[in-house]
């Protein structure tokens, strides 16, 4: 879709109409604001796999891999992304978004390793499920073409769920000591062919870009080949599947077919909010243990710190195999790196890459294996469009900004409200009370907007958070605390110091 509202079709396009050396410096400047200005959570959620393909008077065409991904930058950064790119290219006007194929040469590395990206606020979505429900195309109960209110087959829907990438397999993860225990978790699971299930459920947790999605990916591949029978759904796909559903009166055939399956893998669970539906994830999950079907379970943080979720589901994931993927350590980066470029070399064989700059790249880059596919995208597009050899000098431009990228630090509700509590002489219980005096009314609105500023918890999540309220009780006090310190040096003065001592 162009800025101005006209829609694009899908397209398969890769660089090599990109204008030039400088607009590819532009483009990286522009995506290293956004990743300043929004946070690395978000940026990596939404962003990071937004790629330039061209500038071509005075319109950007910017690619996307899924159609999720297009449909949200283009509901909620459209004009952001647009006024950022102006100011870095004058000539840009607007906009054309576009979701390129499997095949694009915009992606040519496989992902290895590589997880899905992250759904900054899944709860958005269901709540305008009735008309604005985005189509995943792809996704569980929808075939691309078809609507909300047309399941194809029989009633319940389509339950194959998401596809599995083909490039993430077994044979194309890098093993190291960071991720070897969960690799050996995975194909076992994967190829266990006796009676039950094993470490049910298996949980995996680590942060971006750490191999997770590859895992899961890996075990449905290895798991149908032998004959079960696989669904792989990310948290926004179980949701979207569950309200759409209950919009058709198909939700007792849903849950029923859901439970049919010999293997549930479920990615980003970390998102599944609203109560109606984590009730239904629990139930499945217990269903599906309860019968001796295997249940793999990925998220960003291990089970204990899924505030979101109830106990007992809490309890119930922790109650398998719980795995955690470390960071990657500079052996199996460099391992991570070697892999991704000689992937590159077989479409590309005139495109070289010195031990020296390579060995340069994986001790730059520490953050994670998205980075480091990001690195190997730059130095190619660097290479081709200038046709000069990769240098040192060339590297280090490349990869500037992914140099600085640092991991944030992730903060939670209850240490935002045990912070502000002692800062204003109130017990953290008053923050969740139901006392209106000034006492207590100002630093529960300030805990409030920090909730909302500093983590990506949603309005009704974070209303929870504080004593059951109301999501609009949240967004008064988010506007009311925002106005505030617009004109109160001294408020301010106090937010600022409350977010420095946060994120330290």
């Amino acid at each position: 879709m162009h800025v101005d509202g006209s829609v694009s079709g899908n397209a398969e396009m890769g660089m090599s109409g990109v204008s030039g050396p400088d607009t590819v410096a532009a483009w990286a400047r522009v995506k290293r604001r956004l990743r300043a200005e929004l946070g690395e959570d978000v940026f990596a959620s939404w962003f990071a796999r937004l790629e330039l393909v061209e500038v071509l008077d005075g319109t950007a065409r910017l690619t996307v891999p899924t159609r999720f991904l297009k449909s949200w930058i283009e509901s909620h950064y459209l004009d952001r992304v647009l006024n950022t790119f102006r100011s870095e290219v004058e000539t840009v006007s607007r906009l054309d978004v576009s979701v390129r194929g499997p095949s694009a040469a915009a992606r040519p590395v496989p992902s290895v390793p590589k997880t899905a990206s992250s759904a900054a606020s899944p709860l958005a979505r269901l709540q305008a499920a009735g008309s604005a429900m985005p189509s995943h195309g792809d996704g569980l109960n929808v075939s691309e073409g078809e609507s909300a209110q047309a399941p194809r087959g029989e009633a319940g829907g389509d339950l194959n769920g998401a596809p599995l990438d083909n490039r993430l397999t077994f044979a194309s993860f890098v093993v190291g000591r960071s991720n070897a225990l969960a690799h050996a978790a995975a194909e076992r699971v994967a190829r266990h062919d006796g009676q039950g299930a094993l470490y049910n459920p298996l949980y995996f947790h680590a942060g971006v870009g750490l191999g997770k999605t590859h895992l899961l990916h890996g075990i449905g591949h290895a798991a149908r080949e032998s004959g079960r029978r696989v669904i792989y759904l990310t948290a926004d796909r179980f949701m979207y599947g569950f309200v759409n559903a209950l919009k058709t009166q198909n939700a007792l055939a849903f849950k029923e077919r859901l439970r049919a399956i010999d293997l549930l893998i479920l990615d980003d669970v970390q998102f599944i909010q609203g109560k109606s539906i984590q009730a239904e994830f629990g139930h499945t999950i217990n269903a599906l243990i309860d019968a001796g079907r295997q249940v793999v379970v990925a998220s960003d943080r291990p089970p204990t710190e899924l505030e979101a979720l109830e106990e007992r589901v809490r309890s119930r994931l922790a109650g398998g195999l719980v795995v955690e993927i470390g960071s990657l350590d500079e052996q199996l980066r460099a391992s991570i790196l070697s892999a991704r470029l000689a992937a590159v070399q077989v479409s590309h064989p005139n495109f070289e890459v010195s031990p020296t700059v390579a060995t340069y790249v994986a001790r730059a880059i520490t953050a994670n294996g998205r980075d480091l596919e990001g690195a190997v995208n730059r130095l190619l597009a660097h290479a081709t469009l200038t046709g000069t050899a990769v240098t040192m000098e060339t590297a280090e431009t490349a990869i500037r900004d992914l140099v600085k990228n640092r991991e944030p630090k992730r903060i939670k509700i209850e240490d935002i409200q045990k912070l502000v509590a002692s800062r204003y002489n109130v017990s953290r219980s008053d923050i969740l009370s139901e006392r209106r005096t000034a006492a207590v009314v100002k630093p529960r609105q300030i805990a409030m907007y920090l909730s909302k500023v500093l983590t990506l918890r949603s309005l009704p999540e974070i209303g929870r958070r504080f004593g059951g309220r109301d999501h609009t009780t949240v967004l008064h006090a988010v506007r009311k605390i925002d106005k505030l310190i617009g004109e109160d040096n001294v408020l301010n003065d106090e937010v600022e110091l409350l977010k420095r001592m946060l994120q330290d």
